[in-house]
């Protein structure tokens, strides 16, 4: 019996077409992840966050909640360093929870500890990204975790900052310094 000709179109075997399309599927799926990790899109940026608050009210909490927006800024800064550490550096110990993962204080103790603050959560934000762009399979379990990938890492951070990112706004509304 002959072999019937492949149909036009279809001259690739399965077995070449799978990977190609998982490498399309892998490369689609880093970026829609870095989208996710540079805001943007549904979901507010640092720096917008940021944008145009007050030094005086950096230190200030909202009648009945318990954050001010230095220990939220503070909060995220040490979460996301936590987690970048975690997934680059075996050796890495976190902070208690979940007294280690917040400020002792409402406000920073002077300008200069403020923008320290930012420089910092930008610098590790920034080398969360790189690990996602650098990351050979963003689904292999990291070596010294217990399950953990680089794209589950890269979603939680992404996941936290964008949470409390939302509340920043929600504080500075009830502060009057957010216009939206």
């Amino acid at each position: 019996m002959a072999k019937k000709a492949p149909a036009e179109g279809t001259s690739k075997s399965k077995a070449t077409v799978r990977p190609e399309i998982e490498r399309r599927a892998h490369r689609a799926l880093r970026q829609h992840l870095l989208d996710l990790l540079r805001g943007g899109n549904a979901h507010l940026n640092f720096e917008e966050a940021l944008a145009g608050l007050p030094p005086t009210l950096r230190g200030a909490k909202p009648p009945g909640l318990p954050y001010s927006p230095w220990r939220l800024l503070e909060h995220m800064r040490i979460a996301q360093w936590d987690i970048l550490e975690f997934s680059r550096n075996p050796k890495h110990v976190s902070p208690e929870f979940p007294a280690g993962y917040w400020p002792e204080t409402d406000a920073p103790p002077n300008e200069k500890a403020w923008q320290k603050s930012i420089r910092q959560f930008r610098a590790d934000l920034k080398a969360m990204q790189d690990l996602v762009e650098a990351a050979i399979d963003l689904l292999a379990p990291i070596p010294h975790g217990e399950g953990q990938t680089i794209l589950r890492e890269a979603l939680l951070v992404a996941d936290h900052n964008s949470y409390h990112l939302g509340q920043m706004v929600t504080v500075r509304r009830l502060l009057g310094a957010w216009e939206s």
